[in-house]
C-alpha cells in the first residue's frame, strides 16, 4: 500500500503546474504578430515592451504566450493554465485574426474572446483587448461584423481596448514584411506605441510612485 501511494503521488506531481512568482506579471496571449513571426524575437513588440519597462524602471515581467497561427479557440484552451501558472495582474489578448481569415462566424469568435476575458477577470487580472482587423475577403458585412466584436466586448465587459491595432501599419508596405501580413521591425515598434498608453496607465495604478 505504501508503494502504491508513492506511485500515485509521483504521478500527480507530474501533472501539477507550479506557480511562477514574478514581479507584476503581464501575460500576452496572441498569434503570429505578438510572436514576432519572421523576425528575431527581440524585434517583436512584446520584447520591445519588456525593454521599455526596464528603461522606465518599472519592475514588471512580460510573459509572451503567443503562438503563430493560433485562434481564439486555442486561447480558450490554454488560458486557464497560463493564469494558474503566472497569476498575471494584466492580460493582453491579441487574438481573432486567424479566426477571421478562416471565415469563422463572428458570434463564435466573440464567444471565445468573452470566455477568455471572463476567466482573466475571475482571476483578478485586468484585461487589455487588442482590436484586430482583417482584409475584406468575405465581404463588407462579414468585415463589419468582425470589427464590431472588439468594441462590443470592451463595452460589455468594461475592459480597455486598443482599437484597430494595425490601422496605419498594415496598409503601408514600408511597415510590413514581404508577405504583406506581418509587420516588420518598424511596424512592431508602432504597435507598441499604440498599446503603451493604456498599459502604462494600468501599471501606474498598480505600482504607484
Amino acid at each position: 500500500m505504501f508503494l502504491f501511494k508513492n506511485k500515485v503521488l509521483s504521478i500527480l506531481m507530474l501533472f501539477t503546474i507550479p506557480a511562477v512568482c514574478l514581479p507584476c506579471p503581464v501575460l500576452v496571449i496572441g498569434d503570429s504578430i505578438s510572436a514576432a513571426y519572421g523576425l528575431e524575437t527581440t524585434q517583436g513588440w512584446v520584447r520591445l515592451l519588456q525593454q521599455k519597462l526596464k528603461r522606465e524602471k518599472i519592475d514588471c515581467e512580460i510573459i509572451n504566450s503567443s503562438i503563430s497561427g493560433d485562434t481564439t479557440g486555442g486561447g480558450v484552451a490554454r488560458i486557464n493554465q497560463d493564469l494558474a501558472t503566472y497569476h498575471p495582474q494584466v492580460v493582453i489578448i491579441a487574438l481573432g485574426g486567424n479566426d477571421g481569415l478562416r471565415g469563422l462566424p463572428p458570434r463564435v469568435i466573440k464567444k471565445n474572446l468573452k470566455t477568455m476575458i471572463d476567466r482573466a477577470q475571475s482571476s483578478n487580472s485586468q484585461v487589455i483587448l487588442l482590436g484586430i482587423e482583417i482584409p475584406p475577403n468575405y465581404g463588407k458585412r462579414y468585415t463589419d461584423s468582425f470589427k464590431a466584436i472588439y468594441q462590443e466586448l470592451a463595452t460589455e465587459t468594461k475592459i480597455d481596448l486598443v482599437p484597430e491595432l494595425m490601422t496605419g501599419i498594415g496598409d503601408r508596405p514600408r511597415y510590413m514584411q514581404e508577405d504583406g501580413i506581418h509587420p516588420n521591425r518598424t511596424g512592431q515598434s508602432l504597435i507598441l506605441e499604440k498599446i503603451w498608453p493604456r498599459l502604462h496607465r494600468i501599471m501606474a495604478e498598480k505600482i504607484p510612485d
